[in-house]
């Protein structure tokens, strides 16, 4: 007897759509059969893991270690951040990735009769994971390709339990300044948890950019998530964390997996936040890759929206996908982002140099 397993899924499940990941480069090199390919497609750091936290790996894989459990509370790594971020290690939650951090808080304080709120072109995993849980999703229209957090308080209903603001953007690259965050977070009700995403947050430099982590002593519904995929460059390892008040932090303890972080990962995360010189150097090299891409894209015709991040959304006018699939087969893997609402946009992210001189070339071709 056949069993329709789609039925009596969850029925937020039944609607939802696997994330779709960035190609890896090797599929690209079986599928058109290259030998020189270049990811610019999932905002990974292309200086790649800092050599401190390599030299830690490779000490570390031996049989004895990698038969033990990890620390399933990660004191150390906790301790290291609390010390760097002058917080407390009861303010921390360690996650899979900073993906694994934003499910457990949806998970932990809303259900299918609440909903969440966020702004258009937003992180998808915000949508994502509202479905998954049965709440429901509040879309706010974007202002300038970024959030408008007028609108974005106007929208708050009775059951919305959080609310999730990615600064900088994902996919967009926009910030919200310290003036215009600050007043939003005085205005939200204080029983409505407010998430600030800053995956992207050691690549800013903008002086009226926010340091948020102030901010949790006075508003404690704030929840900030940050993660080591990016600048840190562990995005193979999945080390992310959410810094808020103690008592949100024990809730989100609650229901986090045991073993979330697995001991290599912990091990790494410690050595790569210690290792200020790699980060600096990953924080130069995006600068000027971010400029290079922007001058020469926009010597081409087409507009980049003002990025902060690691990566710029260009607007092609025409269909991204077609010149997506065109790169494809010349070498270069970038992120179509027609899923966010945006066809005609395609997301780079900075390589090295040379990877943004072929690149750049390679553009110029398939155009």
């Amino acid at each position: 007897m056949a069993i329709d397993f789609f039925r009596i899924a969850n029925a937020g499940v039944q609607q939802l759509k696997p994330y779709q990941a960035g190609k890896p480069i090797e599929e690209v090199q079986r599928e058109y059969g290259l030998k020189q390919v270049v990811k610019l497609a999932s905002n990974e750091n292309p200086l790649g893991t800092s050599p401190k936290a390599l030299n830690a790996l490779k000490n570390a894989c031996t049989a004895e270690n990698l038969a033990r459990y990890p620390d399933s509370n990660g004191f150390r790594l906790k301790a290291q951040l609390a010390a760097k971020l002058k917080l407390s290690p009861q303010q921390i939650t360690l996650g899979n990735g900073s993906n694994d951090v934003l499910e457990l808080i949806a998970r932990a304080f809303a259900n299918e009769q609440h909903s969440t709120l966020f702004s258009q072109y937003a992180f998808a995993v915000y949508p994502i994971i509202t479905q998954a849980i049965g709440a429901r999703a509040i879309v706010v229209p974007a202002k300038d390709w970024g959030h408008d957090l007028s609108a974005m308080l106007a929208a708050i209903e009775t059951d919305t339990q959080v609310i999730f603001i990615a600064n900088p953007n994902n996919p967009t690259g926009t910030w919200l300044t310290q003036h215009a965050l600050h007043n939003f977070l005085h205005q939200v009700p204080a029983t409505i948890l407010v998430v600030l995403d800053e995956a992207y947050v050691e690549y800013v430099s903008e002086p009226d950019y926010p340091n948020s982590l102030p901010w949790l002593a006075d508003f404690p519904n704030l929840i900030i998530t940050r993660t080591f995929s990016k600048a840190y460059g562990l995005a193979g390892l999945r080390v992310g964390y959410a810094l808020s008040h103690p008592d949100i932090a024990d809730l989100l303890n609650r229901v986090r997996q045991p073993f979330n972080v697995n001991s290599l990962a912990l091990l790494a995360a410690e050595n790569a936040l210690d290792d200020g010189a790699h980060l600096q150097k990953a924080i130069e090299l995006n600068q000027q890759g971010r400029a290079y891409l922007s001058q020469a894209i926009e010597s081409m015709g087409f507009s980049v929206i003002p990025s902060v991040g690691n990566f710029i959304c260009v607007d092609f006018q025409q269909d991204a996908q077609t010149l997506y699939q065109k790169l494809l087969q010349h070498g270069v893997i970038v992120r179509p982002v027609a899923n966010y609402g945006l066809p005609q946009h395609l997301r780079i992210s900075m390589g090295l140099p040379d990877e943004n001189v072929f690149f750049i070339n390679k553009l110029a071709r398939c155009l």
